[in-house]
């Protein structure tokens, strides 16, 4: 029975590993970014939560962004995306593992549903962003906040689902510091869309 555990728990974490090496953010393939687009991420992400987060998970798109508030708010926004559907995935995948206990795949199967949430809100934000414009400003960008703010809440809900002591401590803590991650990327997000707001109000 142990043994058959061991094997269980090795391959959840050949699966965890596999995921991360698509979530984790790389500074491969840089482009070579201006100064001042740089010290504007650094100074942007200072009003952040989580600034060295901010600033790690933007630094490639510097380029991108150049000095624009918005710029920096809609790849805050792409970021969080990106990182809440690849951790989806793997949700997906580890609920249909062997050996998990019954608590366990209904938490990930509602995490994933919350997940869901979190990425329909992310993407309808993402649009709003692209398409915002002067007259419905301030209508556009509390439709942002709105949704951003719900996706934050969803995160928070999926984590708390793997705070119980029924849990397996291996997949309880990898899990929860993947969904605390997107949280935090979610939290930045939301820092930088209010601060946009405030520039432009």
């Amino acid at each position: 029975m142990a043994s058959t555990f061991s094997y269980n728990s090795f391959g959840f974490l050949l699966i965890l590993v596999a995921f991360s090496s698509l979530i984790n953010i790389s500074s491969a393939g840089r482009q070579i970014a201006p100064k001042t687009s740089i010290e504007f991420i650094r100074t942007s992400c200072s009003s952040t939560t989580y600034p060295k987060l901010c600033y790690e998970s933007l630094l490639t798109q510097a380029s991108m962004i150049q000095t624009s508030p918005q710029l920096i708010a809609h790849a805050a926004l792409n970021v969080t995306l990106s990182t809440a559907k690849s951790t989806s995935a793997m949700m997906v995948k580890l609920a249909k593992s062997q050996g998990l206990k019954p608590t366990e795949v209904g938490a990930m199967q509602d995490c994933v549903e919350e997940l869901e949430d979190t990425i329909d809100e992310l993407r309808k934000s993402i649009s709003e962003m692209g398409q915002i414009k002067g007259s419905n400003f301030g209508l556009m960008i509390n439709d942002i906040q709105t949704w951003v703010s719900a996706a934050l809440t969803d995160e928070n809900t999926c984590a708390d689902g793997f705070g119980g002591k029924n849990m397996n401590g291996s997949i309880k803590t990898a899990v929860r510091s993947k969904i605390v991650t997107i949280a935090h990327l979610t939290s930045n997000a939301l820092a930088l869309v209010n601060s946009y707001a405030s520039f432009h109000g």
